[in-house]
């Protein structure tokens, strides 16, 4: 870009097209911004699925608290508890006094060592300590 006058050229004009040298700034941003926000979207997807996880493993052991409060065998409230956990989660019973409490855990498998560990208790009142 020279002028006809001879001198240097100045700033660009408003309105003027862009020259070569502008011409890849927003491929070279793109390729910036992008990565970021594929990482982004995966921890976003990452954390809802722990979240989903934990709320399995809360109904988890609720449904095993209702089968153990109603006195089923350790077996049935196990098997109760499994069939809403999440795949591979721990199921532990215990029995306090009147209470019985049901604690499910799951382990979430992440990026290397970003494993995450999501649980659930639920505590009932076993039926039969019920006076009427």
């Amino acid at each position: 870009m020279s002028s006809s006058d001879g001198r240097p050229p100045g700033p660009r004009a408003r309105g003027a097209p862009r020259g070569a040298r502008d011409g890849g700034f927003v491929t070279a941003e793109t390729a910036v911004v992008l990565p970021v926000l594929v990482a982004v979207v995966a921890a976003l997807i990452w954390g809802l699925m722990a979240v989903c996880a934990r709320i399995e493993c809360v109904d988890a052991a609720r449904a095993g608290a209702r089968a153990a409060a109603r006195s089923e065998p350790r077996a049935a409230v196990i098997s109760a508890a499994r069939g809403a956990a999440p795949r591979g989660a721990r199921v532990g019973v215990a029995r306090e006094g009147d209470l019985v409490r049901v604690r499910v855990e799951a382990d979430l498998p992440g990026v290397g060592q970003l494993t995450v560990k999501v649980g659930g208790e639920a505590v009932a009142l076993a039926e039969e300590t019920v006076r009427r």
